[in-house]
């Protein structure tokens, strides 16, 4: 199973996305998300191999975004998939043995990769973030918990990580929800003094396991 607190990559470039996951490595963390884009196949490779030897280094889960071929070249834990990315069925052909993930805004899309049988969905946006450039409707923490109580009336077990725009102050309510974890990107990438922000993080991550 992957880890509770994922990183989702960010940077003008991708030198500087290796940055800040080598600091936020630094900092604790062990799921990283590589999201590059508009980069080529060749050059989203050559930064997934380096950061697959990052994360090995710090003993750490590496996820692919939305190249099932890059994940498989770089030898990735996981990849994840958007709505209108490859078709999961496709993608588990190139990745038979890889966790594969996938983004859903709606429990309709939930009950879609609940179907497809993903390993876990990614689910947002919690709240406006500059991150995404084709943004969904915001669900804030009464979306999350409408969405949980839904799954769990049609016995539905997917992990959720919420997603989009999270700061360290809505970690705690989002938690309560019922999710699975969280995907954060500029809460850690600007986070003044990162290890202490990860701290915070994993223990109301570990926390939230025994309040529920």
């Amino acid at each position: 199973m992957l880890r509770k607190l994922q990183y989702i990559s960010q940077g003008a470039s991708p030198d500087e996305h290796l940055k800040n996951i080598h600091s936020v490595l630094e900092a604790g963390v062990r799921l990283i998300q590589l999201r590059l884009k508009n980069v080529d196949k060749a050059e989203y490779t050559e930064y997934g191999i380096k950061t697959k030897n990052l994360c090995k280094s710090y003993k750490s889960q590496l996820i692919i975004n939305d190249h099932p071929e890059v994940a498989g070249a770089c030898h990735a834990d996981a990849v994840h998939l958007g709505l209108d990315d490859m078709g999961v069925d496709e993608a588990r052909k190139h990745l038979a043995r890889t966790i594969i993930g996938g983004t859903a805004n709606t429990f309709e899309h939930v009950k879609l990769r609940c179907s497809e049988k993903v390993h876990y969905i990614g689910l947002g946006p919690y709240r406006f973030t500059t991150t995404k450039e084709k943004l969904s409707p915001v669900l804030g923490t009464e979306g999350y918990a409408s969405i949980i109580k839904q799954m769990r009336a049609e016995n539905l077990r997917t992990p959720i990580y919420a997603v989009g725009g999270i700061t360290l102050s809505d970690v705690k309510e989002i938690m309560s929800t019922g999710v699975y974890g969280i995907a954060v990107s500029g809460l850690l990438t600007h986070a003044e003094n990162k290890k202490q922000t990860v701290e915070e993080l994993n223990k109301i991550l570990y926390y939230a396991q025994y309040s529920r």
